[in-house]
């Protein structure tokens, strides 16, 4: 009996040995493949988190830069994007600064609604180590890690030299500004009055805030205080189409020239193809961008400081073609 045990116990020592045997090169098989062990599998699916603070979402260019950005992020599984509206209010947009930075989110969007108050708040955000993308409106020195956004003095630029081929040297001019404490508002503001090179004049100008509401009410008193208007320089396509309907609802017969900015497809584009605006300038929401720098970013690539987007200008006689390129 006990040489039995003898023999089961020699014969399970061999299978043991035969397994372990077997095993070894089993391993050293994957690790040439070049297989990666389990315990990377968690760093491979990390879940970054993102804070977009947008300024307000009363402008439907706002609202598809949002658009953008989530459509742009859902193509990443392993983004999380928390998105927050300010509505209109810096002192909203600020606090919600600081609440990405308590939350600890991996990376910061944010399109301020004025560049001054929005400086610090940013600043201490990247200077605390989160990196922040400054989407659309610029703020005051180089706390950030990237801005992206068109060039809004060539775009005010471009629509001013528009504007000069199409008027007389006599011609009534309305400006109907976008927030003035906003850099592109002052940058399209500048880029226009550099454009138009003295042709025309301004007679009235208002700032309306981005806002169509605004801008309806400032034409209606533009309207008021004068019989003949030739042009509307709107910093933006509501303020041009809230412009064109005060014209329409005054019954004026003698219909100014419409110039806008933004150019959203179902906005400003379509405004030039229905007629109601002669010119719009794109300018891009940056939305695509942000999430294809943030990824860089999250990877450890280093970016650009600033992204420049590039405009088009959409007129009726190239609006079917898709615009065309501003070159300067």
């Amino acid at each position: 009996m006990l040489r039995l045990h003898a023999i089961v116990h020699l014969l399970l020592v061999i299978v043991i040995l035969a397994g372990c045997s077997q095993s070894e090169p089993a391993a050293k098989s994957a690790a040439t493949a070049g297989e990666k062990p389990k315990s990377d599998a968690p760093a491979a699916s990390k879940t970054f988190t993102i804070g977009m603070s947008q300024c307000n979402l009363g402008e439907p260019w706002r609202v598809q830069m949002n658009a953008d950005i989530k459509a742009a992020a859902a193509q990443h599984p392993n983004l999380e994007v928390i998105f927050k509206d300010a509505q209109n209010d810096t002192l909203r947009q600020r606090s919600h600064i600081e609440e990405f930075v308590s939350a600890g989110v991996n990376l910061i969007i944010v399109s301020p609604k004025e560049a001054e108050p929005l400086t610090e708040p940013i600043a201490n955000a990247f200077r605390g180590g989160i990196p922040v993308i400054v989407l659309d409106r610029a703020v005051r020195g180089d706390a950030f890690t990237c801005f992206i956004g068109a060039n809004n003095v060539q775009i005010g630029r471009a629509a001013g030299k528009w504007i000069a081929e199409h008027i007389g040297n006599d011609a009534k001019i309305v400006e109907l500004k976008g927030l003035m404490t906003s850099i592109p508002g002052q940058d399209r503001h500048n880029g226009f009055v550099e454009g138009l090179g003295g042709k025309g004049k301004v007679v009235f100008e208002a700032d309306m805030k981005w806002l169509e509401p605004e801008a309806r009410k400032e034409m209606d008193s533009a309207l008021a205080r004068f019989d003949d208007i030739d042009v509307v320089y709107a910093h933006n396509d509501p303020g041009a189409h809230g412009a064109y309907l005060a014209v329409q609802a005054a019954g004026r017969e003698k219909k100014p020239l419409f110039v806008g900015i933004d150019a959203l497809p179902q906005e400003g584009v379509a405004y030039v193809s229905q007629g109601i605006l002669n010119a719009t300038f794109q300018y891009p929401t940056g939305g695509q961008e942000a999430i294809d720098t943030a990824l860089k970013i999250l990877a450890g690539e280093k970016v650009p400081k600033t992204i420049t987007l590039k405009s088009r200008i959409f007129t009726k006689e190239n609006v079917a073609a898709g615009g065309a390129v501003i070159e300067n």
